[in-house]
């Protein structure tokens, strides 16, 4: 039986006053517009800034003052040790093992840090098969990475063309892609979550394909991370990355996190080497020869810039408290209720592009705008004027995430009531 949605005030209202979760909204500062709070869906594109974060940077700069270079060493969170603190919490969000996930980077770094170690072609094996329309973090990272290592993008960079309607991708056409190129193919790389159409993937089910081909397998999860569970140690994946400045709100340009499967903890897999990565109990002799450190940790190049890991660690918190588990619960029938609003209410404007089945999504409804671009486009503008608060991603998708942390019903009814009013002025 589908839920008894209501398109009214009264029914919203009554739904956000029974959320469990509800509370943790008023841990977020939320952008004001005219007097009143916006509806905010663009925590997919950055995610708003918990109220604790503030004290927890502040903190830090206290000690800076206090102690200089002794902050390393004293105060409540001594700074040799910074990036330990985020790190367990950091683990349940992605479903990890505590000395598989690292804090470090940016998404873009943690990438090339992660192909040298996994993308190690041959005459024989020279190819990465990844999705077509990749974001360009991806797309140029591979080409460039397939071109340092003096192969021909053109043949080894396979690029898998989406087959269902509105673009997203089947696990068959994965399937009969590495069926023909598997045995060239030296690494498999997706998304979590594809950030134009908001489509899901299975991350067991293509690693377990990927590695019955022999590929190595990693995934960019800067739209899954902090979205949905997952299950990165369940899955075998060979390693992940990921921003931490969308759904896991740590501030513009965030630090970002790797996952580095535990079945190579301990191998000589070639990478680029720094102090911080070099093993921490005798990280402090300077000896010339790199003994990289157990688990993800021996990744890292530099100490770790704690400023930018004091919002996360804050949010962090946010989310061990509310637990992924229920916050999945609730994203399922917070955009499950916005959907509802698309089909009944403004099936005549709106075509949804992310897949219908819960499965395969997690808290984005990527939509067209019946009529073409400009229409979209003009919908977008006056959507942003109102105080509801999308983002616009070529050539005509605009992307509705409402986050559970901090959305309500009363968003999403606003956001309806918003697109049919300018309907109605059209």
């Amino acid at each position: 039986m589908s839920p008894a949605y209501e398109a009214t005030t009264a029914w919203a209202q009554a739904a956000d006053a029974a959320d469990p979760l509800r509370a943790f909204r008023d841990e977020f500062l939320i952008p004001p517009h005219e007097g009143r709070d916006s509806a905010y869906f663009c925590g997919n594109s950055l995610g708003l800034q918990p109220r604790a974060v503030r004290a927890a940077v502040e903190a830090e700069l206290d000690y800076w003052g206090e102690l200089g270079v002794e902050g390393h060493f004293k105060g409540r969170l001594p700074w040799m040790d910074y990036h330990e603190f985020v790190r367990d919490h950091l683990a349940e969000v992605v479903g990890a093992r505590p000395s598989e996930v690292v804090a470090m980077n940016t998404l873009g770094v943690n990438l090339h840090l992660m192909m040298v170690s996994f993308y190690r072609p041959t005459a024989a094996r020279p190819a990465i098969l990844m999705e077509a329309g990749a974001f360009p973090t991806d797309r140029y990272a591979l080409e460039s990475q397939v071109r340092f290592h003096g192969f021909d993008p053109a043949e080894a960079l396979i690029e898998l063309e989406a087959d269902e309607p509105n673009g997203t991708l089947s696990m068959a056409a994965i399937e009969r892609a590495l069926a023909e190129h598997g045995h060239r193919v030296a690494l498999l790389m997706l998304p979590g979550v594809q950030y134009r159409t908001g489509q899901a993937f299975d991350l067991q089910a293509i690693t377990e394909l990927g590695h019955r081909h022999g590929c190595m397998v990693g995934f960019d999860l800067a739209h899954a991370v902090g979205n949905l569970p997952l299950r990165l140690h369940d899955s075998g994946a060979d390693f992940a990355i990921w921003c931490s400045y969308k759904y896991l709100n740590s501030g513009p340009g965030a630090v970002g996190g790797a996952f580095v499967h535990e079945r190579h903890a301990n191998t000589a897999l070639p990478r680029f080497a720094g102090w911080w990565g070099h093993d921490k109990a005798t990280r402090f002799q300077m000896g010339p020869e790199f003994v990289p450190t157990p688990g993800a940790d021996g990744w890292q190049l530099s100490n770790p810039p704690i400023l930018a890991l004091a919002p996360l660690r804050v949010s962090l918190e946010v989310f061990h408290r509310a637990g992924m588990a229920r916050l999945r619960e609730k994203s399922l029938r917070l955009t499950g209720y916005l959907e509802w609003l698309v089909d009944t209410q403004l099936a005549d404007v709106l075509d949804v592009v992310t897949p219908a089945d819960p499965a395969r999504r997690g808290a984005q409804l990527s939509i067209r705008v019946r009529g073409g671009r400009e229409r979209g486009r003009a919908l977008f503008e006056h959507l942003m004027a109102h105080g509801v608060i999308g983002d616009w991603r070529e050539p005509d998708v605009i992307r509705i995430s409402p986050v559970p942390l901090y959305n309500r019903y009363a968003d999403c009814l606003a956001f309806a009531e918003a697109v049919r009013a300018w309907a109605r002025a059209g």
